[in-house]
């Protein structure tokens, strides 16, 4: 592809492109899944789209049709371990109660642990002596600790290493979260140039070198050189340089091999890609990009998983006219208000004239009891009838505040379905540009859910969702 393609998918989202598009075609992700030649599926996406989630409903989904499968994640927050009903994830793979059916399928997950994984790879290329010396140096403790690109390409070590036992049908990664999620492929080429500098090199040529011409060499031609960045970096840190290159010398080689051979790994055709992205500008604007450099550096991309997609259960009610409906209630133009109707009506009617007056035990008429109420104070009212007064009014009060709060809740109502339409409409026209730049990506689409996936059973609704790619309707 050429670069002026990569540009322009990069900028996809906010190029004006023809909405009409023919839709892309399906991504079926149980055919993944169950296919037994599929031995690694990458998760990579920006952050904060899902990445995680996505793994791990992978994960459980293929275990439950019964494949032994291993997710490593790299996430900090912990989220894979609670929704696994694990206490907590470390470098060790753990197997996943609940998962799976007997003598078949199985669930381990295991988060990275950075230092513990360089460690590993000391312990297992150095004699005692030398992994000693290594892991006590105070540059190697800082580097295996926090060096800019040690993460992912620990990530890819201990992504060779699971790949290397042969224990389990198939590998879920989901990547650093990273600036950029394809650091995760940068970081061999960068540990490559970081080895290969020039200044490792000068660093290692004394060691190189060695006896007396060694010496010379570091007493003449290094010393400005070792003063002026003595002056700069410290003294002290010079020398826990020096002496980790030193120690290291014989491991770098094997480092780039080993990067060398993951690298490939992910190229082979046992391997697939995975672009997660929610169905936004900025996420969609980044996983054009993630497509472009998939397919310029030769990974096979198996498709686009577009997550938290939004949609209606009623669809036909488009948000112009649910919008015009609640205006319409607004301004009292759907319910009538009228005599006769609830909260106006008129009092009752006397008692037609002429009628005969009920005689009392004193002789006079009985008022009609709206007289009396009239006549008398409340006290005086038997109970009774003081109740059935104050009932009546009372379902009057009721009923005219329950028309009011029917109309308020019905345009309530309506201007959310019509702001939930426009998130619709916003959402496919995004999708649709997406779709333009790379109609031959294929794509499943994941309904949102009301709330945050905490245990297997949220997973498996995303699994069902990845399987379907349907945003269902009515999904929040």
């Amino acid at each position: 592809m050429t670069s002026d393609t990569g540009a322009e998918a990069r900028t996809g989202a906010d190029t004006d492109t023809d909405a009409g598009t023919a839709p892309a075609p399906s991504l079926d992700t149980d055919a993944l899944l169950d296919d037994p030649d599929i031995r690694i599926v990458v998760c990579c996406g920006s952050g904060g789209v899902g990445k995680t989630t996505t793994a791990a409903a992978l994960g459980v989904r293929a275990a439950e049709r019964g494949r032994k499968v291993v997710v490593l994640t790299i996430d900090p927050a912990r989220r894979l371990a609670q929704s696994m009903g694990i206490d907590s994830l470390d470098n060790i793979p753990r197997r996943v109660q609940g998962v799976g059916t007997e003598g078949a399928g199985e669930l381990h997950a295991m988060m990275l642990d950075m230092k513990r994984t360089f460690d590993e790879i000391v312990e297992a290329h150095a004699d005692g002596e030398r992994a000693r010396a290594i892991l006590e140096n105070p540059f190697y403790q800082s580097l295996s600790a926090g060096f800019a690109g040690t993460q992912e390409y620990m990530a890819m070590e201990k992504l060779g290493q699971l790949r290397a036992r042969d224990e389990w049908d198939l590998i879920v990664v989901d990547t650093p979260p990273s600036r950029s999620a394809l650091d995760f492929l940068d970081a061999p080429k960068r540990l490559g140039s970081f080895l290969d500098g020039k200044f490792i090199k000068l660093l290692m040529a004394p060691a190189k070198m060695g006896g007396r011409a060694g010496m010379k060499f570091l007493n003449v031609g290094m010393s400005m050189m070792t003063g002026t960045l003595g002056k700069l970096l410290g003294g002290q840190f010079l020398r826990d340089v020096q002496t980790f290159v030193a120690a290291m010398d014989t491991m770098f080689g094997g480092f780039r091999t080993r990067a060398d051979a993951t690298y490939k790994l992910l190229q082979a055709p046992g391997t697939a890609f995975l672009v997660v992205a929610t169905p936004e500008r900025d996420a969609l604007r980044e996983a054009a990009y993630f497509v472009e450099r998939l397919a310029a550096e030769d990974m096979p991309l198996a498709g686009l998983v577009l997550n938290r997609v939004h949609g209606s259960a009623a669809a036909r009610l488009s948000a112009e006219r649910a919008l015009a409906a609640a205006e319409n209630l607004d301004a009292d133009g759907i319910v009538d208000q009228g005599a006769g109707k609830a909260g106006l009506r008129e009092p009752a009617e006397s008692p037609a004239a002429g009628s005969a007056p009920t005689p009392d035990t004193a002789g006079a008429a009985t008022p009609e009891p709206s007289e009396r109420a009239s006549e008398h104070d409340p006290a005086d009212i038997p109970d009774a009838e003081a109740d059935t007064r104050t009932d009546a009014a009372t379902n009057t009060a009721t009923t005219t505040a329950d028309a009011v709060t029917v109309e308020q809740l019905t345009a309530g109502l309506l201007r959310l379905h019509a702001e939930r339409m426009q998130v619709v409409a916003r959402e496919q026209h995004t999708r649709d540009r997406f779709t333009a730049l790379h109609p031959e990506v294929a794509v499943t689409t994941v309904a949102a859910l009301p709330g945050d996936v905490h245990d297997l059973a949220g997973l498996r609704a995303i699994g069902d969702r990845l399987a379907t790619g349907s945003a269902s309707a009515g999904a929040a």
